[in-house]
């Protein structure tokens, strides 16, 4: 993107694809910048508090390592390789591997229990996975329902029927001829949360790397910048740990902060951005609610230059909040994992609008379009469609041509997501297709609701959803988790129905308040409305 720009309309007017015909992901993210200086590419914190500093030179002779082992054990070009890991080294070294074989990435989340895992490891037909004793453990009970499976390393050494990866690696020469792959050849397989219906393999290019990166530019305020320091909670099974900070970053030449956190601690994050000296960050929605609940939060000290967020509507109460605790505007963004990070805010260039999400990214078609396809006027209600080609866009789903084919109308990707956007190019997210509620006669988003029951000081997180009522057709029913010790009642049900209506409107407050003690989550900490919806129907609330 064009630097330094004025403002959003001279940034799109600047902006310009450079996608070549040749590239690779690996050499991309590594071999260029190891160039003998000892550049800096990763910091890993060991649990222990023990900090390394991993460089891209010793990037580069790792995974050419790495890639020799797996040519030399029979993987080839094509074949689908998991990598089972946490955010450690490995992980990313894997990765790269991977890439410059020419081979095809299956990320996994190391929470993935044996069914998640053997659907997925069956389904991509992987031949070698990556992991450690963690990972075999999980394996055990499946392996011998995955033919397809012939090789399995551990990073934690032999045993299990896997080979030690660092064993195998030591063996092996550094140096390695890449494949010369095209910037449309596959790269990636990265499966859906799968909250409805079966998971589906999403295969991404090479070139989904390049697509990412003015959508990660633009909510990281015009990232790089000198000094800049990349970390996220986020894991990088997904698209948010790895296309969203971890090869964007590498890309630049820009070092990430790596640590293996077994379960999110707020005040941990605090701690380690501000020690660590952290310069940008994308924290989730459920992240930043949890850290909101973690009093006086400026004193750890944490200043971040930038923080973007994704995956589910902010809203000014977050927003507000982000300014005191961290000095920053918390910049949102929108994409899913069939095609990721097409809509951003940039506080750089221009101010945050509450309760929207932003303006397309440049380089990227982004609307609002009815069921056939056809885009809406400005205010219109519809589906929030992206127009191909793109090149962050998808190349199809793994072995599933017919959902593929459903998922586009026309030339027009469609996100499953309802939304409006205004004169101005802002969009609005409204919710899912499934998610928003059917109220006598009214359809009503729940990201609004939820963003006002987080301005009341009683409320930890909120879920709202429809449930079934012979009159409404669905009633607006709010799921809230309370904050610490307060008493959970019918004077507080009371008070947030009311909190809700004298903000929003009559039609869309809450009939019901349900206390709960946790809301279901998917592995990348969006709510599962659908999960939720379900269980309150089947247990008669």
């Amino acid at each position: 993107m064009p630097q330094p720009p004025r403002s959003y309309e001279a940034l799109r007017a600047g902006f310009r694809w450079r996608i070549p015909e040749r590239y690779n992901i690996g050499l991309d993210c590594c071999d260029r910048w190891a160039d003998g200086s000892g550049r800096t590419a990763l910091l890993h914190l060991h649990a222990s508090g023990r900090l390394d500093r991993l460089s891209f030179d010793l990037l580069k002779a790792e995974s050419n390592r790495l890639a020799n082992v797996l040519q030399g054990r029979g993987i080839r070009p094509s074949d689908r390789i998991g990598v089972l890991l946490p955010q450690v080294p490995e992980a990313a070294i894997a990765h790269l591997a991977i890439y410059k074989l020419g081979g095809i990435a299956v990320p996994l989340f190391q929470l993935f229990q044996d069914q998640a895992l053997e659907f997925r490891l069956a389904d991509s037909g992987t031949a070698a996975l990556v992991t450690d004793a963690i990972g075999l453990e999980k394996l055990a009970g499946i392996r011998d329902r995955l033919p397809a499976l012939r090789l399995v390393l551990s990073a934690d050494g032999p045993g299990q029927g896997a080979l030690g990866l660092r064993d195998e690696m030591d063996r092996a020469a550094d140096d390695f001829a890449p494949a010369d792959t095209a910037a449309d050849d596959p790269a990636l397989i990265v499966y859906t949360s799968g909250t409805t219906g079966a998971p589906k393999g999403a295969l991404h290019a090479h070139r989904v790397l390049l697509g990412h990166l003015p959508g990660v530019e633009m909510p990281q305020d015009l990232f790089p910048q000198p000094g800049d320091l990349f970390w996220t909670p986020a894991d990088w099974a997904w698209v948010g740990g790895l296309l969203d900070v971890l090869l964007p970053s590498l890309h630049h030449g820009v070092p990430v902060l790596a640590h293996r956190m077994a379960k999110f601690d707020p005040e941990f994050a605090f701690r380690l951005m501000a020690q660590h000296r952290v310069r940008n960050a994308f924290l989730p929605p459920t992240a930043l609610k949890m850290m909101r609940g973690v009093p006086r939060a400026a004193q750890y000290g944490a200043h971040p230059r930038s923080i973007g967020s994704g995956g589910e509507t902010l809203g000014a109460e977050l927003l507000d909040w982000g300014r005191g605790a961290f000095g920053v505007t918390i910049n949102e963004f929108y994409g899913q994992t069939e095609c990721n990070l097409v809509v951003s805010s940039c506080g750089a260039i221009m101010p945050p609008r509450p309760g929207w999400m932003g303006r397309a990214v440049p380089g990227h078609a982004v609307a609002v379009v009815d069921d056939a396809g056809r885009p809406l006027p400005p205010g219109s209600s519809g589906t929030i469609a992206v127009r191909r080609p793109d090149p962050v866009m998808f190349l199809g789903y793994w072995n599933n041509p017919e959902a593929t084919a459903a998922k586009f109308a026309g030339d027009w990707l469609l996100t499953g997501d309802q939304g409006i956007m205004d004169g101005e190019g802002w969009f609005r997210f409204v919710g899912r297709d499934d998610d928003v509620i059917t109220s006598a006669g009214y359809r009503i988003g729940p990201g609004e609701i939820e963003d006002c029951l987080l301005r009341h000081p009683a409320v930890a997180m909120a879920a709202v959803i429809g449930l079934p009522d012979p009159l409404r057709t669905e009633a607006v029913t709010a799921v809230v988790v309370p904050a610490a010790d307060i008493v959970a009642d019918a004077a507080l049900a009371r008070a947030l129905q009311e909190h809700v209506k004298t903000r929003l409107a009559a039609h869309s407050y809450p009939r019901q308040v349900i206390f709960q003690e946790a809301l279901p989550l998917t592995a990348t900490g969006k709510v599962m409305r659908g999960v939720l919806r379900r269980s309150l129907t089947q247990g008669g609330a």
